[in-house]
């Protein structure tokens, strides 16, 4: 008997009536771009004369970071007392801060790491802005938890470092677990985001040398690490790549995880609940695609990306945001089954007060933003209008930073004590300290965006038509 793979072989007469459409594949660089324009356009950003929008955007960006930077003065001249902490509310502000920056800065993970093991050729587009974007929020987040410690100059406590005193962090709570988690998510996370930098920097190294400006070419030269583009060389590039990308996958589950146990693992009714880990990981990834959309998008109009960060690129990030937020909405939907169906009386009492209580006004917020909003991206003359889309990650970040905000406090407001119930108001100090790193994380982008390129010119020239040498067999 022939065997079935044997070219030779006729196919049944049913198969050869059997015409399956030949589907293209959508394009990842419009209009054929070469690499030499590729190269151009992206250096470009680098090479040109600073935009006169940029030193704008920069001034108001270090005004406003500056209201951090006041608010962490006074609290650590004060005492965090001027925060809006108030028994029972002894979370707050702080806490719901630095969940929401964790959790913004996912998205740069899972387009980095997951999606490159998972073969994901988009992707190629945005993960150099989104590895920023997440190193830069986990530096937002970390400033909560470090000055929300009080005497701040004893945070060097958390990590298991001999000292005189003899004491040691208490490794059971998941506090000092989110020392370690964060703090591991963060070095490799900026590892995964510098190898992929090499061969880029190497390209501007040798561009400024051509052009003779020798400090740049230096500068540039020194972080290329003497890349020079040998085969060798991209061997070992690829296979370091791939195994920072298979440590950075298991980063996004736990990191986020860890968080959630923060609340997972205490008594609170409202927090105790095992749906939590794979809850806070889906919101994070929801959160951090709309932060995605929201910087991309701009820089897409404002540098001329069209051809780089296609109509493509966008309904991916649309749809995996809808994906996300559906799952988010799943979860709001079985934590209120979960608390019927545990006959808890007191977890029955924390939802209903959530939706009907006091901060009634902040769960249809977070439901009207996380749940509804992403509907939307079902249609495709929605994802296809970017201002609209725009938009609606704006109200995705809102929703999340909300979403944190109910879990937190309407958990802790009415407690198991009637006569301690209260209403948290965050006092002008967690406003102004909160708003500021939206001022921190500006600057920090608009320095990556100036001095270092914007994306990736060798995985983007690698998915592109000319790249493969069977594309014009």
């Amino acid at each position: 008997m022939a065997h079935a793979a044997d070219p030779h072989v006729a196919a049944p007469a049913i198969l050869q009536e059997v015409q399956p459409a030949d589907l293209p594949r959508p394009k990842l660089v419009d209009h054929d771009r070469s690499f030499t324009w590729i190269t151009d356009k992206i250096c470009g950003i680098i090479e040109g004369k600073t935009p006169v929008w940029w030193w704008w955007c920069f001034g108001v960006a270090c005004f406003i970071a500056c209201f951090t930077v006041a608010g962490i003065t006074y609290v650590v001249a004060t005492g965090v007392g001027v925060w809006g902490h108030r028994t029972p509310v002894n979370w707050s502000w702080p806490i719901v801060n630095f969940v929401f920056w964790i959790g913004i800065g996912h998205a740069g993970t899972l387009i980095s790491a997951i999606l490159c093991l998972l073969r994901q050729k988009w992707r190629t587009s945005i993960n150099r802005s989104a590895e920023a974007m997440t190193i830069f929020a986990v530096v937002c987040a970390g400033i909560f938890p470090v000055f929300h410690v009080g005497r701040v100059w004893y945070a060097w406590f958390l990590f298991p470092l001999p000292n005189y005193n003899i004491v040691w962090p208490q490794f059971r709570s998941p506090l000092e677990w989110d020392v370690f988690a964060v703090s591991t998510y963060g070095t490799v996370s900026v590892l995964f985001w510098y190898v992929g930098m090499i061969p880029d920097l190497a390209t501007l190294r040798d561009r400024f040398a051509a052009a003779g400006n020798r400090l740049r070419a230096r500068l540039y030269g020194f972080f290329a690490m003497g890349w020079r583009g040998s085969s060798r060389a991209w061997s070992n590039y690829e296979m370091a790549y791939l195994i920072l990308a298979g440590i950075a996958t298991p980063l996004v589950l736990s990191v986020h995880t860890i968080v959630s146990f923060d609340f997972a693992v205490s008594l609170v009714p409202g927090w105790h609940t095992t749906i939590f880990p794979p809850y806070f990981v889906a919101g994070a990834i929801f959160s951090g695609f709309g932060m995605v959309l929201t910087l991309m998008l701009p820089m897409r109009a404002v540098y001329r990306l069209e051809d780089l960060i296609t109509q493509y690129h966008i309904d991916c990030m649309c749809k995996i945001t809808l994906a996300t937020g559906t799952m988010v909405g799943y979860a709001y939907a079985m934590e209120f089954f979960i608390a019927w169906y545990g006959a808890n009386p007191y977890e029955g009492f924390a939802f209903i007060n959530r939706a009907f209580g006091p901060y009634a006004w902040s769960y249809w917020i977070m439901i009207t933003c996380n749940v509804i909003t992403p509907q939307f991206f079902w249609f495709k003359a929605v994802r296809r209008n970017t201002t609209f889309v725009w938009v609606l990650s704006l109200f995705v970040n809102v929703g999340m930073w909300f979403e944190r905000f109910v879990i937190i406090c309407t958990s802790l407001t009415r407690d198991f004590l009637p006569s301690s119930w209260g209403y948290l108001s965050p006092t002008i100090v967690d406003i102004f300290t909160f708003f500021g790193t939206f001022g921190i994380f500006a600057v920090l982008f608009l320095l990556f965006i100036r001095f270092l390129p914007l994306m990736a010119m060798a995985e983007i020239k690698a998915v592109t038509p000319q790249a493969d040498p069977h594309s014009h067999a």
